[in-house]
């Protein structure tokens, strides 16, 4: 199973009450970046626009509705297919999503042909096989330091997250299996390390999971505005009667009480259970709830005890709906 599938797997915790069900099923401050040079003239007529209203002079922006991103799965991160998400979605994407494992440089390559294409990289690095505190202890300074570079040296905006869903217990940096003391001195070392080494082009995405049944408290987590730009929110729709509301509300009002900073859900797809009528409300709850955007999860995960159709390209109805919905948005 893929590193990402399990991650889903984990990622989609929330408890669902249903009348006959007798189960409960678990799933899962602002700082100005920039955009460097001249737009590219190869750069996608359809995502001026957006860029316009999401950069001012040349700065990212925190107006609502902002940002619409995708993460396409590929052996090795590629614009290929985000570009053909774009296409045949008709969607103005400008965030292209991978993830990266622990000691993985940066994919410059990827990111440069994301600038090219009007649209911003964002990363969620992961570090599996290491433990937390190891790299709070600075025992991986040096990689760190070479990855803090590599971004100061592409220039141009990244968002990033690390160890993401830490609420939760399914990874081993998270609830249950690392203090969050520990995890939070581990957040803070990173961020001090590419602060100091002039990488400050980053926009830091804290990433939690949804509240439910399986997680922790989030506040426990939190590594205090000065060291997180944006807040992500990952969930997921699994069940015929789930909402806008019923997935995200409640992680979005816990996340206000003690985090002043723009709200990105950074995960989250409609599946065929719940169905191609739900992607609408992805939409507007963006806007009714003032958020930065979204990011679709385009992957099919085939892996149990979940078998969930998240690929739009495998609904026709889902296509339809995503269509219809990204015309009217940002």
């Amino acid at each position: 199973m893929s590193s990402k599938s399990r991650a889903i797997r984990a990622s989609v915790v929330k408890t669902v009450a249903l009348g006959g069900l007798a189960a409960a099923l678990v799933v899962a401050g602002w700082h100005p970046v920039r955009f460097g040079g001249r737009r590219r003239p190869e750069a996608s007529a359809v995502n001026s626009t957006r860029e316009q209203q999401c950069s001012v002079g040349g700065t990212l922006t925190t107006t609502t509705g902002c940002y619409l991103g995708i993460y396409e799965p590929s052996p090795q991160p590629s614009w290929t297919p985000v570009g053909r998400f774009r296409k045949l979605t008709g969607a103005n994407v400008n965030v292209a999503l991978y993830y990266s494992a622990w000691k993985e440089p940066f994919q410059t390559v990827f990111a440069s042909a994301v600038y090219s294409n009007d649209a911003i990289p964002m990363v969620q690095i992961e570090p599996r096989g290491t433990s937390m505190a190891a790299i709070a202890d600075g025992r991986y300074d040096s990689y760190l330091r070479s990855y803090a570079k590599q971004v100061q040296d592409y220039g141009h905006p990244v968002i990033i997250g690390f160890a993401q869903e830490p609420n939760g217990g399914w990874y081993e940096w998270g609830w249950g299996h690392t203090a969050a003391s520990v995890w939070v001195a581990a957040w803070r070392h990173m961020v001090d390390i590419f602060r100091a080494a002039g990488a400050r082009n980053v926009t830091w995405l804290w990433t939690v999971n949804v509240i439910g049944a399986g997680t922790g408290h989030l506040r426990d987590w939190w590594p205090g505005a000065q060291y997180v730009t944006w807040v992500g929110i990952d969930g997921y729709y699994f069940t015929r009667d789930a909402t806008f509301q019923s997935v995200f509300a409640s992680t979005i009002r816990a996340v206000r009480r003690f985090a002043k900073v723009p709200i990105l859900i950074s995960e989250t797809a409609s599946g065929q259970v719940a169905g191609p009528s739900k992607i609408a409300g992805i939409f507007s709850g963006i806007r009714a709830e003032h958020l930065l955007g979204f990011v679709w999860f385009d992957q099919n995960q085939n892996d149990p005890p979940y078998h969930q159709r998240w690929r739009l390209e495998s609904s026709p109805g889902g296509l339809a709906a995503f269509r219809a919905a990204a015309k009217g948005y940002g």
